[in-house]
């Protein structure tokens, strides 16, 4: 463990489920070590989803920024992409706005960051009669005894088996992880130029990521009974586009691919500055 934590951004990705993203909020408010600015990344919402954001700044006491860019279809790779440039803060902990933190997410994260080396966990998956009654409430507030058996499991924090297990669990699986419980020095996905915008639709973003960082020496620590994440129930996304997400992700495991040049910054601002 750190004896000193780093400063951290939380990014929140979202696009048009502001009932979700209150929920996030809460959570992200009610966590045991608060983040030092919440970063919403905004893949195109309507204003309904930016007056929920307005009125949880105005009574925050942590910055939250609205990273926010025209839909365009799902672009959130891209998205990110303008988040991670304007965060502010040395680590980043990334979710989606339909993960409910349990109160230690963001304490575990930190607890557990070090050098060259990002962090993925998992989730629990909420069915759809839960979803519903959260939804109903006034907090975030879940009731696990209520969870079904399958998912209890995963719902236990047991630290110090998480830290025993962070670099053995799935070490020989660098691809599995989720894109909404994951975390990283901002340098380091700096060093990579962040997530490849080719990358559109549904599939394969985080972890064509994770290859180029673990190719550019960025080891993959995974979270299991710490920084758990409990996931709302949605329908499943369009995957019409995973086929050729997928073939970028087979690139960039068989060029050893660290650089994209479609990512944070792009091969034409790169080309205009030379």
């Amino acid at each position: 463990m750190n004896s000193k934590q780093p400063t951290c951004s939380l990014l929140i990705a979202t696009y048009n489920w502001p009932e979700a993203l209150e929920k996030c909020l809460q959570s992200a408010f009610a966590q045991s070590v608060l983040p030092d600015e919440i970063i919403i990344a905004d893949d195109g919402s309507t204003a309904e989803t930016k007056d929920l954001i307005t009125r949880f700044a105005s009574l925050s006491t942590i910055p939250i920024q609205h990273i926010w860019h025209p839909d365009k279809g799902f672009r959130l790779s891209e998205i990110r992409n303008k988040a991670i440039a304007a965060a502010t803060f040395d680590y980043i902990i990334q979710i989606d706005g339909d993960i409910i933190m349990e109160q230690h997410f963001i304490q575990d994260h930190l607890s557990m960051a070090t050098e060259n080396a990002f962090i993925c966990g998992s989730r629990v998956k909420l069915e759809s009669q839960l979803s519903s009654q959260l939804f109903q409430q006034k907090t975030a507030t879940l009731d696990k005894s209520k969870l079904p058996l399958g998912y209890v499991f995963n719902s236990f924090r047991i630290p110090f088996l998480g830290r025993f297990l962070a670099d053995r669990y799935k070490r020989s699986k660098p691809t599995v992880l989720r894109g909404c419980n994951m975390s990283f020095w901002r340098k380091d996905l700096l060093a990579v130029n962040g997530y490849n915008s080719e990358i559109t639709g549904w599939g394969r973003e985080d972890a064509e990521l994770a290859i180029r960082l673990i190719n550019n020496g960025v080891k993959k620590r995974f979270l299991k009974f710490m920084g758990i994440a409990y996931h709302l129930y949605h329908r499943e996304h369009d995957r019409s586009n995973d086929p050729q997400n997928k073939e970028l992700l087979a690139s960039a495991i068989k060029q050893q691919t660290t650089w994209i040049d479609n990512g944070i910054e792009k091969k034409h601002d790169t080309e205009r500055r030379s």
